[in-house]
């Protein structure tokens, strides 16, 4: 982990301290940002391994950076944020959060869930890359993971959030194989009995992308008690 870049985004510069000091004595390098401005500065000259930011910022709402910024790149987040509604946190999670923690929060917990986040990330990139999955084609519909761009039967290309893009890459890693909610909170880092049903949104948002539906699967069908299917075939493209 010695190697991981973090930039934290946090108003308080007492908290900032904390979270830095504590994830420096874990061999991570810290950048800190009070602003989004200054964030999305240091983001145009250099994407960190990982992001935790906080939600409510001097100027401005820290979703709308989450959803249009952060969201657009393969950098994983960690929203630590006072708003602990289960609303907000589904909704920070649908807009490309990989974990969400509330307010006041253990230090130690915080490195730890970036030690665990970065090493999952790390290990699905690293299964990705050897079963050559960056460019699929399935059910005529083609994903380009390196890009985030998913090109639909008819010919028309859209951008993947990142987020969209894990949980897309995850079901093609698996045709046929069903995928638990435990198993795909995982890779999410998310461990929490609360965002079980984050995960029920999150297919279905991706099932939207795909113009396939609940009730009438052609692509992911739900196996009642057990998890999700992805059920077309998959090929790898070069």
């Amino acid at each position: 982990m010695s190697q991981k870049i973090i930039y934290i985004l946090e108003d308080d510069a007492d908290v900032r301290a904390l979270y830095a000091r504590e994830l420096k004595a874990h061999g991570f390098a810290i950048s800190l940002f009070g602003t989004i401005a200054a964030f999305d500065e240091a983001l145009l000259a250099k994407e960190p391994d990982l992001c935790i930011i906080d939600l409510s910022l001097p100027d401005g709402d820290a979703l709308t950076l989450l959803r249009d910024t952060l969201g657009q790149i393969d950098v994983p987040t960690i929203v630590v944020s006072g708003r602990g509604a289960l609303g907000d946190r589904v909704l920070g999670l649908d807009f490309g959060a990989d974990d969400y923690l509330v307010k006041p929060i253990n230090t130690i917990e915080l490195a730890a869930r970036a030690r665990s986040l970065l090493r999952r990330i790390d290990k699905l990139h690293s299964v990705s890359s050897s079963e050559q999955l960056e460019h699929v084609l399935f059910a005529d519909w083609r994903a380009d993971f390196s890009t985030l761009e998913l090109t639909s039967p008819n010919g028309v290309t859209e951008i993947m959030s990142a987020a969209d893009a894990r949980l897309l890459k995850a079901f093609v890693a698996s045709p046929g194989k069903i995928l638990s909610r435990e198993r795909l909170m995982d890779i999410y880092n998310q461990d929490s009995d609360a965002f079980d049903r984050s995960i029920d949104a999150q297919v279905s948002r991706l099932r939207k992308k795909l113009h396939d539906t609940a009730k009438n699967p052609k692509l992911i069908r739900t196996v009642y008690g057990a998890g999700y299917v992805f059920t077309p075939k998959v090929s790898a493209l070069s």
